[in-house]
């Protein structure tokens, strides 16, 4: 078993001066901490990878492809992999846990 906490990762995270901190890597799978301020800039191109968005904290809007949905705690949006997505207006820091299927390279 591997367990985590997010106050930790958080706290590593900031450390490294990264908006991303890879926590996970399994033969399947990666899970990640992202994090982008109020009123930042998303800089994400689109991956090679499915993703997964669990939204930790905060609030924003996510357009993936041609559709925008408003996110907040406790979202959980699917991302395919070569779409293009961003986050955007984001009006609360966002503290998301990314699942990259398969892992992120």
């Amino acid at each position: 078993m591997k367990a985590f906490r997010l106050d930790e990762l958080e706290a590593e995270r900031a450390a490294n001066d990264g908006a991303y901190l890879q926590f996970l890597r399994e033969r399947n799978m990666s899970v990640g901490l992202y994090a982008l301020d109020a009123g930042g800039h998303d800089p994400q191109n689109p991956h090679r990878q499915d993703e997964v968005y669990f939204v930790v904290s905060g609030r924003a809007s996510l357009t993936v492809g041609l559709e925008t949905t408003e996110v907040a705690r406790g979202s959980v949006v699917y991302v395919p992999a070569g779409v293009a997505h961003k986050f955007h207006h984001i009006s609360e820091d966002l503290r998301v846990l990314v699942v990259f299927s398969p892992p992120e390279a």
